[in-house]
Formats: structure tokens, sequence, C-alpha cells
């Protein structure tokens, strides 16, 4: 990954994690999930267009339950005081937020490493410098 691409990853990343953060400002449990759901998918799509490619939909949603999950059974206390924190007024306003943003750079930056370990050669940012300077 080039550090223009890195640039970009960040700036997605960190905006996505910043609009869960308000679906996870909401005091219903289970609410954060699927904000988090939604906004992994859109971090998903948006990822594999900074790195050169383009996923779907279904394929972005499926990598997003695949990093949420993953976030979940790495993060299982984190997750459990997310939601329910909530329950406490004004407490799960900023203790659900606080912790999604951080699940999701995580996650985020998860997925970006592996869009980026699975794109096609020609794709890569070194392979690119390589093609041009063999003319």
């Amino acid at each position: 990954m080039t550090d223009a691409e890195k640039n970009k990853c960040h700036a997605i990343i960190h905006s996505h994690a910043v609009m869960a953060a308000a679906g996870n400002a909401l005091p219903l449990p289970g609410t954060g999930l699927a904000a988090d759901t939604i906004t992994m998918t859109t971090m998903a799509m948006a990822l594999a267009s900074a790195l050169g490619g383009s996923i779907t939909e279904s394929v972005a949603r499926n990598m997003a339950i695949n990093a949420i999950v993953a976030a979940v059974k790495k993060n299982a206390v984190k997750t459990f005081v997310k939601e329910a924190s909530k329950i406490i007024p004004f407490v799960g306003q900023i203790v659900s937020p606080a912790i999604s943003v951080a699940m999701l750079e995580s996650a985020g930056w998860s997925l970006a490493n592996q869009l980026d370990a699975e794109r096609p050669p020609h794709l890569c940012g070194t392979e690119d410098i390589k093609l041009l300077g063999n003319g």
C-alpha cells in the first residue's frame, strides 16, 4: 500500500468510524450493531475503491459482518459494555460511541489490509512503479 493509499484509507476509516459513533449514540440496545454493519459495508466499498478495485454491496456486507464478528469475538467485553451502557441515560450516549469508534478503526484497518493483500499485483502501488520503470 502506498503512502497516498494509506492516507485515503485513513480518511475513509476515520470518517466512517465517526458516522458509526453517531448511530451508536441512540439509547436503544442493538442499534449500535446495525449502525456498525451499515457503516462497515460502505467503508469496505470505499476502501476497495481507494485501493483501485471495486466490490459489490453483497461482498462488502459479508466482509463487514465477518469483520464485526471478529471484532466482537476479540473484544467481547467492550461489545457488551457498549450495548449495555445504553441502558444508563447520558452515560451510554458517551461510552457506546467511544467504544464503537475504537472498534471500527481497528476493523477498518483490518479490512484495508485484507483488501490490499487480495488485490491483483497489477493494481498494487509498487507494481505500478515497477511497470512504469520498465518503460
